[in-house]
């Protein structure tokens, strides 16, 4: 297939989704190695396509927020208190997008996440710990923001009070 064509595939491919595909399934579908997909999807979003690599695949921007409600909430608590703060999102029917840090010399840093269960939430957490990385948040002090989709303002607002009630949120 040629490679103009290929990378129209995958466009088409991710818009008919609702769930982010990994590379490793995109290569099976157009039957080329990982690595050329990985090439291909670094080439559309050159190209200005919005697609999103998350943890579990690529997406592409449009279809990660149809019909639902957006939101931010700014967070400060410790690395210790993440899975509560996880948890408390998707147990209120929210989806955990991403984590922003202000950093002082990079700006915006913002890592995505795709966060929607405790299966998520729980395979985040156990791979911060085998891998051994720090959270974004750690860089702030534990100051740190998270879209978060969900099906609309009131669970926005469900969300938001639980993590107040937990006291996570950030207060001035």
């Amino acid at each position: 297939m040629e490679a103009t064509k290929r990378r129209d595939s995958i466009v088409s491919i991710l818009s008919q989704e609702n769930r982010p595909l990994s590379a490793r399934k995109l290569a099976a579908l157009l039957s080329v190695s990982r690595q050329i997909i990985v090439g291909d999807v670094a080439l559309l979003r050159a190209s200005g396509v919005d697609v999103i690599a998350t943890p579990k695949g690529y997406v592409l921007e449009s279809a990660s927020m149809t019909n639902k409600f957006v939101g931010q909430l700014a967070s400060h608590h410790s690395a210790a208190e993440t899975k509560t703060e996880l948890y408390a999102v998707v147990d209120n029917g929210g989806e955990v997008v991403d984590v922003i840090v202000e950093h002082p010399i990079y700006g915006e840093l913002r890592g995505r996440l795709s966060i929607s269960s405790r299966y998520d939430a729980d395979r985040f957490m156990e791979t911060i710990e085998n891998k051994q990385a720090n959270l974004l948040s750690e860089l702030t002090g534990g100051v740190h923001l998270h879209t978060i989709a969900c099906a609309d303002k009131k669970t926005f607002d469900r969300i938001k009070k639980e993590l107040d009630d937990l006291g996570l949120l950030y207060k001035n």
